[in-house]
């Protein structure tokens, strides 16, 4: 148990509560070792599955799904120590994991049912799929649970037969079963907005949408330069011109609105969950929208795979109703590029303000020159504006690091030049392993009043928040903090320290496994598809040290853990950097992982490293 864990590992730890640099201050009752941790992890899950399942099968499964876990992060180290060290093993932990085993939609799915119904299938006896409805439902994966979250929400589940919870809709003679009053009330009603429909899909790989704007904005020049070019600045009634035009201006064509007639968004004191990359998906934007969040953004869309009708960067535009101050994020490097990209989500979504991504440090898109690229590029960063700025009718802003280097911040010479700004405490060469500058953020907000900035960078409590806001910036953004743990937003509206219980945590996943069934599907592919994801997410909240383990509160973002003990054995849990565990806690609300499931962390998080 617990407390006989704790009382063997009391001696062991007497004597050695000195503070350690870089190492969160725990109370020693709870401190342990790293073979007695895990000693105790495992021994509590194998008895709890003992009853349901042989030691054999046990076996196979903690084989199946262990993975070693990160070793513990290592000290900054003095100049020479440091030289030393980069000697000895010239491998830099840090950035992403690009080797991870991509996995297809279709691997869990080994024979889907046809859908073709009852009717004939066209396909005949050459089709791969089941049209014995008794045949796939015995080959079909067991259910999870006995209730449906899409039957028991919205009266009817869109995957029927197909979906992992199909007994709590299902009639014995196989037939799928509505509740008609909860399908009344939800007729009509979009949950989600800018989907990308068929037909502009098809147009932009034909690319044959119409940008107006767009042209008036770039081809004004380009006519200029062809006619320059051609010396013919005048022809006659019966030559062609020598632009190819898409028909006559109108007033809407060339007026564009006033800065005063665009859509305003009020920026003042709002709490912003800054656009994550993978983990940021809209079922976590809704869990972070009910502790409080007052602004949401999608995750990084790539400006040119947008205009290319890519199925997958139109999901990261994709918004729920809950968020009612929503935006997206674009990267590009190229004008063109980008202001058509502007005109495109401007005509085509439902969005309150487009964020342009130019404190991006990972290497793939830096060089090609975007990301914090663009701070360096300061003509091709002034056109990318104001050509998008030109074409919007709502709001336009901007995420910037405090510069390229660690010690050439060149934030403040941008500043004055822009309109709204998300400002990142953070130069690209510190990515996320030194604290923020906040100090050199309050000289930029200094700058840039009355603009409208938000400072972002190592926030992790209220008390962290009360202290930014001192800076005079306009808000906050949260990035890793929500990701440690989402309700970090209630605690500074608040003001208090929120001791959140293990079962809490647990009600937090239940509910973000309810809206990614709702979002991804309830079938198999979409099951998986919210483990993975859900997994992702504990790769962070993994580093949540609760308050009430803490000696000295609050717990510090780039502080690591020592091994510890939960007070109970979920709390154990759920501070494991094991794989092995966070797959285990994913069992609780989503089932036992298929055979041959397989999962790396996207990011090795070079802050615990």
């Amino acid at each position: 148990s617990c407390e006989e864990i704790m009382e063997n590992t009391a001696e062991d730890t007497k004597g050695t509560d000195v503070a350690v640099k870089g190492e969160a201050a725990i109370k020693p009752e709870f401190l342990t070792t790293k073979e007695k941790f895990h000693e105790f992890v495992d021994s509590e899950w194998q008895g709890s599955k003992s009853e349901k399942a042989s030691q054999n099968d046990t076996d196979e499964e903690a084989t199946e799904t262990c993975v070693d876990e990160p070793e513990a992060k290592k000290l900054k180290l003095d100049p020479e120590e440091k030289q030393k060290a980069w000697k000895s093993d010239n491998k830099r932990l840090r950035g992403q994991n690009k080797s991870r085993p991509h996995t297809k939609p279709t691997t869990y799915d080994e024979k889907r049912l046809c859908l073709s119904d009852n009717r004939q299938c066209p396909f005949g006896d050459k089709c791969h799929f089941h049209h014995d409805v008794a045949e796939y439902m015995a080959s079909k994966p067991s259910d999870i649970g006995e209730n449906c979250y899409l039957y028991d929400t919205f009266g009817k589940c869109a995957y029927g037969l197909s979906c992992r919870f199909a007994k709590a809709h299902t009639t014995p003679d196989f037939k799928t079963m509505e509740k008609a009053d909860l399908v009344k009330a939800f007729e009509g009603r979009n949950l989600v907005k800018n989907n990308l429909s068929k037909d502009l899909q098809n147009r932009l790989r034909k690319r044959s949408v119409l940008k107006k704007a767009n042209t008036v904005f770039i081809g004004v020049f380009a006519s200029i330069l062809i006619c320059l070019f051609c010396n013919k600045l005048q022809t006659s009634s019966d030559k062609p011109p020598p632009v190819k035009t898409v028909g006559p201006l109108t007033d809407a064509d060339v007026i564009k609105l006033r800065p005063c007639e665009k859509k305003q968004v009020d920026f003042q004191d709002k709490l912003y969950l800054a656009p994550l990359t993978t983990c940021g998906n809209l079922p976590f934007r809704r869990i972070c929208k009910r502790f409080g969040a007052d602004i949401t953004c999608g995750e990084m869309a790539m400006c040119t795979n947008l205009l290319q009708g890519q199925q997958s960067e139109w999901a990261l535009l994709k918004r729920h109703e809950s968020e009612d101050l929503f935006g997206v994020q674009v990267e590009g490097c190229f004008p063109d590029t980008m202001t058509r990209c502007a005109e495109l989500i401007n005509n085509n979504a439902d969005v309150d303000f487009v964020d342009i991504n130019s404190g991006c440090p990972i290497d793939l898109v830096y060089k090609k020159g975007g990301g914090c690229g663009l701070m360096t590029r300061t003509r091709k960063f002034e056109q990318i504006v104001k050509g998008m700025n030109y074409v919007l009718d709502v709001p336009l802003t901007v995420k910037i690091r405090t510069g390229v280097q660690e010690k050439c911040s060149i934030a403040h010479k941008l500043i004055p030049e822009m309109k709204n700004w998300g400002l990142h405490g953070r130069s690209r060469e510190q990515r996320y392993t030194k604290l923020a500058d906040w100090d050199y953020i309050n000289t930029c907000s200094k700058l840039a009043s009355p603009i409208p900035l938000f400072g972002n960078g190592d926030i992790l409590s209220y008390e962290d928040a009360m202290k930014a806001r001192e800076t005079g910036v306009s808000g906050i953004m949260i990035a890793r903090g929500a990701l440690l743990k989402p309700w970090i937003f209630t605690e500074i509206k608040e003001s208090r320290h929120w001791d959140i219980s293990s079962s809490e945590r647990l009600d937090i996943l239940k509910d973000f496994t309810n809206f990614g069934l709702e979002h991804w599907g309830s079938d198999t592919r979409g099951v998986e598809k919210t483990r993975t994801f859900m997994l992702e997410w504990l790769s962070f909240m993994c580093r949540y040290i609760p308050v009430g383990l803490l000696e000295r509160v609050p717990q510090k973002i780039n502080e690591r853990p020592p091994y510890y003990i939960g007070r109970n054995y979920l709390e154990s849990l759920m501070i494991s950097q094991n794989v092995g565990d966070w797959i285990r806690i994913s069992e609780m609300v989503l089932g036992p992982v298929p055979k041959n499931f397989s999962f790396l962390p996207k990011h090795k998080a070079n802050a615990y490293k």
